[in-house]
């Protein structure tokens, strides 16, 4: 492994930063990743970890050999209980020891390095803005949005209004006649509906001046980066199926 001893952050940004990259590490291996982390999650393999490193690279692999590690370690044997439950279920259960895990490294890195009282309580504060790992992977972190429309439609239909006045690439808003101040304010209220909105992929909060798209299946937001789609591609993407989606598809 790399990435876990290597690499001690000493300030609060710093085990912030590590935290951060942790996090998104480990959501990638259980969403955009998930057909590969199910794979290597073999029951019949040893006592498999999933690590999350600050890199925002993930692992999976046997836990470490001295004794006490170098930092807490994640849950073991994630791998036994892969085929005795739904896929889903299983998912949710290592994202629940994902995030106890990631507290845990931030916490002992705010020992080591003698945090006072209220460090600690500004790191707590940093990391409780964040969804945690499992209503990532949920999805229980956002509103629902109820439309089988992807984000490409949304970005076209804004592109085809400046009177409804923001434009999906710039984010400005544009002057608007008297006629069309009615339109505006729905704008308006789509884009509060949408402030709450999470990436399916990285957990953050959406943004008007990013491109997102929609999956048709479960619903879930993602920002095109994340999911490696364009404006241009998402414009001949009839039913858009996100990674994890695709994946379930092929493996059933």
């Amino acid at each position: 492994m790399d990435g876990g001893s290597a690499y001690n952050p000493r300030s609060l940004e710093e085990v912030f930063r590590d935290f951060k990259g942790r996090r998104a590490g480990m959501i990638k291996a259980l969403t955009t990743d998930v057909e590969e982390f199910y794979q290597q999650c073999d029951p019949e393999k040893e006592n498999l970890c999933l690590y999350g490193f600050p890199n925002e690279q993930w692992e999976v692999n046997l836990p470490a050999e001295e004794v006490p590690p170098e930092i807490p370690e994640p849950a073991l044997g994630i791998n036994f209980a892969r085929d005795g439950m739904q896929e889903k279920d299983w998912l949710s259960l290592v994202a629940v020891h994902s995030d106890a895990w990631l507290l845990a490294v931030a916490f002992y890195f705010g020992a080591r390095f003698g945090f006072d009282r209220a460090d600690r309580k500004r790191l707590f504060s940093m990391i409780n803005d964040l969804p945690t790992i499992f209503e990532v992977v949920t999805g229980s972190a956002k509103k629902q949005i109820k439309e089988k429309s992807s984000v490409s439609n949304q970005s076209s239909n804004k592109s085809k209004s400046s009177s409804k006045g923001r434009t999906a690439e710039s984010g400005k808003y544009s002057k608007v006649t008297k006629d069309e101040d009615e339109g505006l304010d729905e704008e308006e209220e789509e884009e509060e509906e949408h402030g709450d909105t999470l990436c399916g992929a990285c957990g953050e909060n959406y943004a008007s001046d990013e491109f997102w798209i929609c999956c048709d299946i479960c619903e879930k937001w993602f920002h095109g980066k994340c999911v490696k789609i364009t404006p241009a591609r998402a414009e001949h993407i009839k039913q858009y199926k996100c990674p994890s989606c695709s994946n379930k598809r092929a493996r059933f």
